[in-house]
């Protein structure tokens, strides 16, 4: 029996995946990929995304907001009702929150003030901040030094496409690193050369599903039964077999995502 693969950031919510998503679980568990996180993106959407991690047992959810959308739930979103939505038991993290100067959807100064917010939660709750950064590196990097100096938290760098250095530096403050299709990218070298220098203690794997499909599906749809073609690629980088990096991500995952109970064990 193959290792499970955890698929570690996905969006079963929206619509390639949520109209088949029946199916969209089924094929997953045929690649191996047995357990999902489904992730939130809008407080505004978080009961849809709630509804599909209770909907099935093998898939959990986040709740929060994306920088995407950090202006118009500017309003919305506070350290308090993060907390009181995360209390839920199949919300097993905060996020996706953080900083995304490349598509400029919301005020640069509101998007910092809701990725503050969000990483308040993450610390009180004592559950993981799924981090989204895009062309913001510098930023990213400066705010969680700040606020880590405020009091620990755990995190997660997810699907990882920024330079070595902010990589290096998630796993100096204690950090995980997430890896996605991008990582089977021809041009995606800088992607592999951080992969390299992340410790397999802090790795993880994720499809960022139905974005971001890897060869040899770019272009198409993505779906978390293709986490296992990261995976893979994620094995060769660091010269392991696909089943010894599966145990060894999944085990990290659990160890981070510490609500959501190891299916192994029941098994």
């Amino acid at each position: 029996m193959s290792a499970l693969i955890v698929d570690s950031h996905c969006h079963l919510d929206r619509g390639p995946l949520n109209k088949e998503l029946d199916a969209v679980i089924a094929r997953a568990g045929q690649a191996g990929v047995g357990l999902m996180v489904t992730i939130g993106t809008q407080l505004e959407t978080f009961p849809r995304t709630l509804a599909v991690a209770q909907a099935h047992a093998n898939v959990y959810a986040t709740v929060g907001t994306h920088p995407h959308h950090a202006e118009a739930e500017r309003d919305q979103v506070s350290c308090e009702r993060l907390l009181e939505l995360a209390a839920h038991p199949k919300v097993a993290g905060i996020g996706e929150a953080g900083l995304d100067y490349f598509y400029d959807r919301s005020e640069r100064a509101v998007q910092r003030e809701v990725f503050r917010r969000h990483i308040a939660a993450a610390r009180k709750s004592g559950l993981p901040l799924v981090i989204h950064t895009r062309a913001a590196e510098e930023d990213t990097a400066e705010i969680l030094r700040e606020e880590m100096q405020k009091g620990a938290f755990s995190f997660v760098m997810h699907c990882f496409s920024s330079a070595p250095w902010l990589a290096e530096l998630a796993v100096e403050l204690g950090g995980y690193v997430s890896f996605s299709g991008i990582l089977t990218f021809k041009k995606s070298d800088e992607v592999r050369a951080a992969a390299a220098a992340v410790p397999l203690e802090r790795l993880l794997v994720e499809t960022d599903s139905p974005f971001l499909a890897p060869v040899p599906h770019r272009g198409k749809p993505c779906e978390p039964a293709y986490t296992a073609l990261t995976l893979q690629k994620l094995a060769d980088i660091k010269g392991l077999e696909r089943d010894e990096m599966a145990r060894i991500t999944t085990d990290n995952f659990l160890r981070l995502f510490a609500r959501v109970p190891d299916p192994r064990k029941a098994a």
